[in-house]
């Protein structure tokens, strides 16, 4: 019935029957001899003849050297004037696994080696030459047909094997191929973006370059002055961001080196700037960072705090703590917005996109994202970042407040 498996029978039982079904065969064949012109058999004869079976058990693994095995023992064997026999069955299953294992011109060698010489020495004992040839040509043919089937399986594993490695190599060819393709349409995705983005991020650029000129007779400290100033630090930045993400899409690996966690400073100025007051905590030794660990601590800093931004309220204060004292780096963004969520992207459940990102970015590096409401109101955001030392240490620890 179909779907049903046979069981598999072990290849040492295999052999070990095969072993015994030989030796069998030819301990009968020294018992039956009745050539008059030989001697009876004696106890050794049947002890060398035994004998014969032995490298059954390792045609598999050791193939040439089973072959050279039987050798040496039929030429023990017929070189002690026992009994004569065919030597195939001492010869059949060594020539047939040595064939498969390539050694075709060892075997042809030894076979007609024994089998010639045996057809000489019934010569020697008399034997007319055509009764002779029709006592060996069977065995001819039959040792013929045993190296040809070794060979012919041999080579169709080899065509299979061929074919296996060709179809394999085509697969990855295949792989390259769309690979390729999806870099060539991540770059042209990326391309028309930069086009249209960096356009707009080029016109507030200028625009607010523009009205902090008109502004310039306002004092330093005017709040219209700075949230202009900071809107323009903040289009600039972006704007360099994103031709640097294009660079790498790319490959040319231009443009400046991805932001991490030395670059929060900055990040942390512009949201004050834009009315948000942040606390910054950093406890513990500060260990170095990969670039990747580094960048993607930064990017969920940036989305967390532009959520609050968003959806915290004009009232909410954030907090930001990193801690370096255990293995991983903690990073955690906190808020007290009267909502006790930070609108669709705060959705735990990972259907909104911004936690969608942030949880991929932690993930990506080793990392674990957690993120839900207070009970009393506003939202946490925890992600634990593998610490492997790499690059420069980030900024000592230390508390910066700021209004």
């Amino acid at each position: 019935m179909r779907g049903i498996r046979r069981p598999r029978v072990p290849a040492p039982v295999v052999d070990g029957v095969l072993a015994l079904l030989i030796g069998g065969i030819v301990e009968l064949m020294v018992h039956v001899s009745q050539d008059p012109r030989e001697r009876a058999a004696i106890p050794r004869d049947y002890l060398l003849g035994a004998l014969l079976a032995l490298p059954v058990l390792v045609h598999r693994r050791r193939p040439m050297a089973a072959l050279l095995l039987a050798s040496l023992l039929l030429t023990a064997y017929y070189g002690s004037g026992a009994p004569g026999f065919s030597p195939i069955w001492g010869l059949g299953v060594p020539a047939f696994s040595a064939v498969l294992a390539g050694y075709l011109r060892w075997s042809i060698g030894i076979t007609a080696f024994f089998f010639g010489f045996g057809f000489l020495a019934v010569l020697r004992k008399g034997e007319p030459p055509a009764s002779a040839l029709a006592e060996f040509l069977q065995q001819w043919l039959m040792v013929t047909a045993v190296i040809l089937l070794a060979e012919v399986i041999r080579s169709r594993r080899a065509l299979a094997a061929g074919t296996r490695e060709r179809l394999r190599m085509a697969g990855e060819e295949k792989e390259r191929e769309a690979a390729r393709r999806a870099a060539e349409e991540r770059v042209r995705i990326a391309r028309d973006l930069h086009d249209t983005v960096a356009h707009g991020m080029a016109t507030i650029t200028v625009q607010s370059g523009a009205a902090l000129r008109r502004l310039a007779d306002r004092p330093p400290d005017d709040p219209v002055r700075e949230a202009v100033a900071a809107i323009r630090a903040s289009s600039k930045e972006s704007l360099a961001q994103l031709r640097a993400t294009l660079g790498l899409l790319r490959g040319d690996g231009t443009g400046p080196r991805a932001p991490g966690l030395g670059r929060l400073p900055n990040l942390v100025d512009a949201v004050r700037s834009a009315g948000l007051p942040v606390v910054v905590e950093v406890s513990g030794t500060a260990v170095p960072l990969d670039a990747a660990t580094d960048e993607a601590a930064y990017r969920i800093l940036q989305e967390s705090l532009t959520n609050v931004l968003r959806h915290a309220g004009d009232a909410a204060t954030a907090r930001i703590t990193i801690d370096h004292t255990g293995r991983n780096v903690r990073v955690e963004i906190a808020d007290d917005g009267p909502g006790g969520t930070q609108g669709p992207d705060a959705d735990v459940s990972g259907g909104g996109h911004g936690l969608t990102g942030m949880r991929e970015r932690a993930e990506a590096v080793g990392g674990t994202l957690t993120a839900a409401p207070e009970p009393d109101g506003g939202f946490r955001v925890v992600a634990l970042l593998p610490a492997t030392p790499a690059g420069p240490p980030p900024t000592p620890g230390g508390v910066l407040q700021g209004e």
